[in-house]
């Protein structure tokens, strides 16, 4: 068994350069496969869920290889339609290549789609609009068919939420089916604009990607294209929780601000020192306790995003005060709250909200993720901790950052990896 050994207490300094967004990258490998041309993505983080993605596009006939943060994607000579259970099992995002295979092969089997255990986390909108698009679906047990014998045909739809993952689907879906699409009420995420903005690159006619509404004029084919990924933002969001609970001053490179306009303004009025020496940079700088934040709530792009929730909530452990978080998107998004309360913080899950009673300091102890983003935000609670830590479930933290540990060891942490 594999843990990360934390001996909190120190502050962290230095600099860090974002990798490319991890939600950006897994609709634009599925999107590849769209294209009758080779794809170059730059700007790539080597994390599990990406060698996941890796082993689905080669499954069905794509040619794939990563090296040095770039990924060159090579069309297959004979599409397959199945993705292979493995593969779909460990992540969520296996649900993105239903589009994409159903144009290429006019069928697609996906096994039931794996990753973090956040709840319900249902693919009914995306099946909605691929059916209205003239699509067929059936369950077989675990698995899940798709057919489109003679394509999809361009549609209006509305989704009843804006959905992240379902606007890219529908987004890919409509970027090659027969006229025009109109998509209302549709996330509005710096990632849904990063995939437009690729599979415009790739020859696609879509427009109001960051809007409410999305047009989408389908076209007979897509070329290649080389893209370079967005910044992480939630990797950003991390590194303020990190300073937050250590304290220190970090300087992040490659970073989007206004990316990241719904949490600057949470850290800032936790009291982090917050500034911008030169465009795409940021400095964040905390030495005293945070203050607490009251009642707060997350919401669709550009509010306070669930992601950065439970990170939020690891900042908030030594806070002057009271804090109420509650998410909005899963019922299980504070599954952490148990595992800082085993750290020697004063926190507890109600519902779909977190309530942290900040405490000026707390001991530290064993905890073990249960999710990507809660796995994460055990780090970063166990850097502000006065004493050792031990902090388990490493395969979660893994789906979304390339070494963490090591991330963190640059700016000055004590921690280390340990196998059993």
């Amino acid at each position: 068994m594999e843990y990360l050994r934390i001996r909190g207490g120190r502050e962290l300094q230095g600099s860090v350069t974002l990798p490319g967004a991890k939600n950006s990258l897994l609709p634009i490998l599925a999107a590849g496969i769209l294209c009758n041309e080779p794809v170059t993505l730059k700007n790539v983080p080597d994390l599990s869920d990406l060698h996941a993605s890796l082993q689905i596009l080669r499954a069905v006939g794509w040619q794939a290889e990563f090296v040095q943060g770039t990924i060159q994607l090579l069309p297959a000579e004979k599409m397959k339609s199945i993705i292979p259970e493995k593969a779909a099992g460990a992540m969520r995002s296996s649900v993105f290549y239903l589009a994409p295979l159903l144009h290429r092969t006019g069928k697609v089997e996906l096994p039931s789609p794996g990753g973090c255990r956040l709840g319900q986390r249902p693919i009914d909108i995306h099946l909605e609009g691929l059916v209205k698009m003239g699509a067929t679906a059936a369950m077989q047990g675990e698995v899940l068919t798709l057919c489109a014998p003679n394509g999809l045909q361009g549609t209006e739809f509305r989704l009843r939420y804006p959905s992240v993952g379902a606007t890219e689907t529908l987004m890919m879906a409509a970027a090659l089916a027969q006229g025009k699409s109109r998509l209302e009420n549709v996330a509005k995420e710096p990632e849904v604009m990063d995939l437009a903005r690729f599979l415009n690159r790739c020859g696609a006619q879509i427009r109001g990607a960051g809007t409410e509404c999305i047009e989408i004029e389908g076209v007979p084919a897509l070329k290649g294209a080389t893209h370079t990924l967005i910044p992480d933002r939630i990797v950003a969001a991390t590194l303020f929780a990190a300073v937050a609970a250590a304290k220190g001053e970090v300087h992040i490179k490659n970073v989007c601000p206004v990316h990241l306009a719904g949490v600057l303004e949470l850290y800032k009025r936790m009291g982090m020192q917050l500034y911008q020496p030169v465009p795409g940079e940021l400095i964040a700088g905390m030495q005293n306790r945070p203050k607490a934040l009251g009642q707060l709530k997350t919401g669709p792009y550009p509010a306070f995003c669930t992601d950065a929730a439970p990170l939020t909530a690891a900042a908030l452990l030594t806070a002057t005060g009271e804090t109420v978080i509650e998410d909005t998107v899963f019922e299980n998004r504070f599954e952490c709250a148990s595992e800082f309360a085993n750290l020697g913080a004063r926190a507890m899950k109600q519902g779909r909200s977190i309530h942290i009673w900040g405490k000026k300091s707390y001991s530290g102890g064993s905890a073990r993720a249960s999710d990507l983003r809660a796995g994460a935000a055990l780090v970063c609670a166990a850097l502000g901790a006065k004493g050792e830590s031990r902090i388990g479930g490493l395969e979660y933290i893994r789906r979304g950052y390339c070494d963490l540990e090591k991330t963190m060891q640059y700016l000055g942490a004590d921690i280390v990896k340990i196998s059993d």
